[in-house]
């Protein structure tokens, strides 16, 4: 067995058999047990600080890789799916959303975790692991997908059905400075609130209702920025994948309180000094559209 897997299979070792714990294992005991199963499974000592940071990060990071784990596979309550899996799915995860991914790429992490699955789960193991961390994977841009080479253009991608969603990157004039509205993801991530177009809205319509539905603001639409768009999966349509185009506007709204609606996925909403919003962890394709909404703003003083 490879160094770095045996390394994480120790680790899964220690997530599952805290995951069973009553009461739960502290981390102090948790480290212990990361120490013992190391020396027993005879990994290397140069992978100690390895196995130490992943597993602190698991247990630091549970609660939201949780949300994860149910946003992702909606159709399995967590407490239903089985232990093992559970924990395959927290420890993948943890490298998926955590990890420098200069040491560690997303489709290694992604990869592991299937090995680990393989090893240690059911037979239908790998399959569901595979499932909920490639959506995760899809819902976080693919990063790392053009490394290496040309992106290649997914077979049949122009036939695929195209669902339209809108957004708006929001502004408002607070004390003499623009303050942009963002929201936050359960990924971690600092995003443009959109969302679906429904029958019988334009874009420009759809755009305002989301903002209105998630972030509270009453916004007026001023100019087209650009769009984004990606592949997503969709077990309910042939092919099981669609396409998803979104297109994004900047709009003014005052200076109110943000009131984050119920859209799942999301855990906050903030306004920000144009100042600030450079500090942001944002994606890359996200970035794509607030820049230029930056520039334009930049116009206007």
């Amino acid at each position: 067995m490879a160094n770095r897997h045996l390394a994480r299979s120790v680790v899964l070792q220690v997530l599952f058999e805290r995951d069973q714990s009553t009461p739960l294992m502290s981390n102090e005991v948790a480290e212990t047990r990361l120490l013992d199963y190391a020396k027993e499974f005879g990994t290397r000592e140069s992978d100690m600080t390895f196995m130490k940071d992943l597993l602190k990060t698991a247990i630091a990071k549970q609660k939201e890789i949780d949300q994860v784990i149910v946003a992702a596979a909606p159709e399995w309550p967590l407490e239903k799916i089985a232990a093992i899996d559970r924990n395959v799915l927290r420890l993948g995860l943890t490298e998926l959303l955590f990890a420098d991914r200069t040491q560690v790429p997303p489709k290694v992490a992604i990869n592991e975790a299937i090995e680990l699955a393989k090893n240690f789960g059911g037979a239908s193991s790998s399959k569901f692991v595979n499932g909920v961390l490639g959506a995760v994977y899809i819902e976080l841009g693919e990063p790392g997908k053009e490394d290496g080479g040309k992106r290649k253009e997914v077979i049949g991608q122009k036939q695929m059905p195209v669902e339209h969603l809108a957004g708006a990157v929001v502004y408002a004039k607070h004390e003499g400075d623009f303050y942009l509205a963002f929201v936050h993801d359960i990924f971690g991530h600092w995003t443009i609130s959109k969302g679906k177009i429904e029958q019988g809205e334009d874009l420009r319509q759809g755009a305002t209702r989301e903002i209105k539905e998630e972030m509270g603001l009453d916004i007026e639409i001023q100019e087209e920025l650009g769009v984004n768009e990606y592949i997503a999966n969709d077990q309910n349509i042939k092919g099981g994948k669609k396409r998803k185009r979104v297109t994004y506007f900047l709009a003014e709204s005052p200076f109110s309180e943000l009131k984050l609606g119920p859209s799942g996925g999301l855990d906050d909403a903030q306004w920000f000094p144009l100042a600030q919003v450079g500090g942001l962890n944002f994606y890359d394709d996200t970035l794509k559209i607030i820049i230029p909404a930056i520039n334009l703003l930049a116009k206007k003083r």
